[in-house]
Order: C-alpha cells, then structure tokens, then sequence
C-alpha cells in the first residue's frame, strides 16, 4: 500500500527546505499545510516564541474511526548544517546529498514515513484509534522544542520517535541523561619572563584538573568528556583565566551524580593546589528513559514489526533525543531506526527501501493498536 514513487519525492521535497535549528518556519508551514489536507486538526504552539526560533513545533490530531489508545509519531522539523543549499541525488536505489552539504534524513527520513503511512491509512480507510503528531523544532542542539512542547491537549499513552540511525527494527528503549559542566578557571596575571612567581595559571589548574579526571568510557552506561578549552593569548602572560566546558552522561541516575561530582572535585582540588578558584557549575540537560521489554510500547512495535517479517531488537543509547524529554513529560516513548547513515556528516544518505519500510512500520504500529 505504501506509494513508493509518492514517497520518495515527498523526501525529496522535505529534505530541499533549509531548516537549521530556530530557522523552521518554511518547513512546518508546508507540513501544517500537509496535516490539514489529509483531515487532521493542526496547531503549533508557542515553543518557538520560548526559545527564540521562527515557529513552535507543529501538532497534529486525527480522529480514530475505532476505540483504540491514542498514539503519537514524532519527528523533528531542524537538521544540522550546512544544510541551506542541499542538493539530493539518487544513486542505486539511495539518496545522498552532493557532498556539499548534509543530508537532512536525520530527521526528515522520520517525518516522510509518518506521513506516507497517514496518508495511505486515509486512502484505504484502514480503521484506527486517535493518532497524534508532533513534528518538533530545534531538536539538534538541546530538545528545545520538545522541552517547551504544549502537552495539554496531547492524550497519547504511546509514543513512538522515528530519529535513529539503526536499522529499521531497532528499537531504542533506553537512553542515558546528560550534565553539562561548565567551568571558569582564574588565577592570577604576572609577566612570564620578568615575574613568572607572581603569577597564578589558569592553564595549569586545568591540566591539572582534566589529567585527574575519570574520562571518556567510564564503564558500560556511563561515558564523560572534556570538549572545549578556552583561554589564554600570548607567550609572555600567565594565563589569568581558562574556560572549560565538558559533559558526563549515564543510563544510571546515581553514577552519573557520581561522576558529575568526581570532575567537579577535580576542577576544584587543582584551583586550589595552585592558589586559584574554578567557578563551576553543572546542570542537567536532559532527563534518562527507560522501557523494558515487556512493556506495552515495546511489546506493540515489536509485534508490528514481526507481523512485517522484520526482526526487531532492542538496544540503549548513549544519546539524546525527544524521546528523553517526551518519557520525562509522561508519555511512554521509544526512539525507533528509520536507516539513515553517517548522520552529521556530508556523507550522510538513506536507502529508499529503508523509507519505505519505515512507513509500513508506522502504518503497521497504528492497525495493530487498532486489532487490525
């Protein structure tokens, strides 16, 4: 049932719209433009206004036809750049960009499947339950639009985010929550070559620091990284001050506590060893999810993809998504693969069989909610 040909050029169509995160506008006119058209009622809330983009993440509600719980498709509206010349190409049954650019299948590989399986649920008048769809804004950069998403009037008890790269049949059930720790570093001025003794180093407070830090792969849900340094100008000045900016991530609430305060302790210990302060300060990004196998969101797409003679796998992650924030928000939400590879990167592509197996998941989600 799913219109392959229809499918592609919609992709095709999505993915030739500029929309770097706070810039989405353009694109969720068209996908409003796109609800509304097969029947659904639309509105976008004020995200965008709490955030300072162009437009808040778009809304959708379709009326079921059958008693059945109400489900929610997400995909978010934003991709990473470059992204304002992207050109796709066709090549042996996948889509690339032409190198100069990314793609955009992460995540408008998402937003195409769920919007060929409403369309072909409407065309064959397949029966359903309420169906809801969030396409988000500014995703990449910090879930800002999922983490200002209006879910008064949402009543989904199942949520399902089509914004992985696995395979489709991978089902994300699990992923961890993120500090931010961001530190300032001061020690003290003195000229390098006259009056070196006088002079405290910021430099050398954070070597010190980050050379006594537990970081990269602490242990199997737990990882940590130093990745921004700033500081310092030339030769003949003790550096006064260095800015640092790192973050620590964990499946486990209590280890990464544990961790967030280990690199704290050690910014804190060097600035004294040397006679300087570190101003530090941590805060949480995003929240963690996690779903067991035997839960009814799980239990169902397994089933779906089962019934489509794909084998499905549940799996963790080490990042974040709208699914940590959706899960947070009292949704039951898992981050479902959709095929798009090498996302981030000017080699990023998507098969089309992946394109279209992933609409036939999210059809195939719906009637199976449904008792079809």
């Amino acid at each position: 049932m799913i219109n392959r040909e229809r499918l592609l050029e919609e992709f095709l169509e999505l993915v030739r719209i500029p929309s770097p995160s706070g810039r989405e506008k353009a694109m969720a006119d068209l996908l409003v433009a796109k609800l509304a058209q097969m029947g659904l009622q639309v509105t976008v809330d004020d995200a965008g206004d709490k955030v300072g983009g162009q437009t808040g993440n778009v809304i959708g509600r379709l009326k079921g036809t059958v008693e059945a719980p109400t489900i929610l498709f997400s995909a978010h509206m934003d991709t990473v750049t470059p992204c304002d010349a992207i050109n796709p190409i066709v090549k042996n049954d996948t889509v690339y960009s032409d190198g100069t650019s990314v793609l955009g299948a992460d995540d408008k590989g998402g937003i195409t499947a769920i919007l060929e399986a409403l369309r072909v649920l409407k065309e064959n008048s397949i029966p359903h339950g309420d169906v809801e769809v969030v396409f988000s804004i500014w995703e990449e950069g910090g879930l800002k639009g999922a983490f200002n998403l209006d879910t008064s009037a949402l009543r989904a008890k199942h949520g399902y985010v089509l914004d992985s790269g696995g395979d489709v049949g991978q089902i994300i059930t699990s992923g961890p929550a993120q500090d931010k720790i961001d530190a300032v570093i001061r020690g003290r001025s003195a000229h390098a070559g006259v009056a070196p003794e006088e002079g405290v180093s910021a430099i050398m407070i954070a070597a010190r620091a980050i050379d006594r830090m537990n970081l990269l792969r602490i242990d199997p849900e737990t990882t940590a990284n130093v990745g921004y340094i700033m500081g310092g100008g030339a030769t003949n000045i003790v550096t006064p001050e260095v800015t640092i900016r790192a973050e620590a991530r964990s499946l486990d609430q209590e280890k990464l506590d544990r961790q967030s305060r280990h690199m704290v302790q050690c910014l804190e210990e060097a600035a004294s060893h040397f006679g300087g302060s570190a101003e530090v300060t941590v805060t949480r990004a995003y929240p963690p999810f996690r779903l067991d196998d035997q839960h009814p969101t799980v239990a169902m797409v397994k089933r779906a993809l089962e019934r489509m003679g794909v084998t499905p796998t549940t799996t963790s992650t080490g990042g974040g998504s709208d699914t940590n924030v959706l899960n947070s928000k009292g949704i039951p939400s898992v981050n479902l693969g959709v095929g798009m590879r090498k996302v981030h990167t000017l080699e990023e592509h998507i098969h089309v069989k992946d394109l279209e197996t992933s609409a036939r998941m999210v059809l195939e989600i719906i009637r199976s909610f449904a008792g079809a």
